[in-house]
């Protein structure tokens, strides 16, 4: 059985040496990706082996192991009332030796709001990059900021081998809330169900917008109507809206100002840019901050607003997660607000070539 286990895990080599036939210059990236991805599903233990094992052989706490009850609960409940793909998904643990799985890097051009991304095989173009390493991704960070690039580098708790493998709970994942760890789950989940090559802006804001839908459901039917889970939660999102609707403001005011920009060649022109993303923190701690309940989430953003992690790059990645999921709430009220007719329609997108598009017309 540990032979077996162990040639498993080692599929991710077979594969990736593979594709970096077609990865160039990529070839040692997706190499080191390999192992380390190979390395994490070794290191996988069964959650029901864990949940009844004796108490004396178990390392997780008692709030761990119920946060590991409710991830198969989630699991579930995703694949039989939301329609998402059946996986041997969020069915085992492993234990990190870090505070997040992954690191990603990010990158966009200094005079306009636009993401470079980078090519590789079964996903296309993404504008993201992650590593394993921190450092790895620091160093990426570095070259493409001296090649004039803005960068943002964030750690990840949790990522989707989009169905090629079979994603384990990671202790990253524990420190959530029930409601986080519940939501981060189900989005995870629409990536191994669905997901359109080279779109990754609708593939992350797809899967936002059913893990708030699939969450929220999930509570009612475990907790009721009048949840405090979904009580607290419902304020969070209520915060996220009010973050939402404000950058997406700010982005588009943004990229108009580049836009209208007569010199960008001009000595000047990164400090009137400085000077212009003040501005956006000032709106930030003017209009919105009174108005966000949470004071976690109200300093978190702060932070990222702040002038040393301001830059379009940062700017962007806030965008692919929280820009306006109005298409996708009216795609849904319009299909009789039923989960798995919504999930089918959002499927038929697959083959299209601008899904986006297609989206608007349809709510049209």
């Amino acid at each position: 059985m540990a032979f077996l286990t162990a040639m498993a895990a080692l599929r991710p080599l077979a594969l990736m040496a593979m594709l970096v036939l077609t990865t160039g210059c990529q070839a040692g990236y997706v190499l080191r990706s390999a192992w380390s991805q190979a390395d994490l599903l070794l290191s996988r233990k069964s959650i029901e082996k864990i949940l009844n094992s004796p108490e004396t052989d178990r390392a997780q706490s008692p709030e761990e192991l119920a946060k590991l009850r409710l991830a198969l609960e989630a699991k579930d409940f995703a694949e039989k009332h939301l329609g998402l793909k059946k996986t041997g998904n969020y069915t085992s643990f492993v234990q990190l030796d870090r505070p997040y799985v992954s690191y990603i890097v990010s990158a966009a051009k200094r005079d306009e709001l636009t993401f470079h991304r980078w090519w590789f095989p079964i996903v296309g173009h993404v504008p993201y990059k992650g590593y394993f390493n921190p450092e790895l991704a620091k160093e990426e960070a570095r070259d493409m900021e001296a090649d004039g690039y803005d960068t943002y580098v964030r750690g990840t708790s949790a990522y989707s081998t989009l169905g090629w493998f079979e994603d384990p709970v990671l202790s990253s994942m524990l420190r959530y809330s029930n409601y986080d760890l519940v939501n981060l789950i189900i989005h995870e989940t629409v990536h191994a169900t669905i997901y359109i090559k080279s779109e990754a802006d609708f593939n992350e804001r797809l899967a936002t917008f059913l893990g708030d839908l699939g969450a929220e459901l999930f509570f009612k039917t475990k907790e009721g109507e009048h949840s405090s889970t979904l009580k607290d939660a419902h304020d969070d999102r209520e915060d996220e809206e009010r973050f939402s609707g404000f950058i997406s403001r700010e982005i588009d005011g943004l990229r108009k100002w580049y836009e209208a920009e007569p010199n960008k060649e001009a000595p000047d022109f990164l400090e009137r840019r400085r000077k212009r993303f003040e501005l956006i923190l000032a709106s930030f701690d003017k209009t919105l901050a009174p108005q966000i309940k949470n004071s976690r989430y109200r300093d978190r953003l702060r932070r990222d607003l702040s002038p040393d992690v301001l830059n379009n790059a940062s700017l962007l990645a806030w965008r692919l997660y929280v820009y306006d999921l109005s298409d996708f709430k009216q795609a849904f009220e319009k299909l009789g607000s039923d989960p798995i007719r919504f999930l089918e329609f959002a499927k038929s997108l697959e083959k299209e070539a601008a899904p986006e598009a297609k989206l608007k017309e349809f709510t049209r």
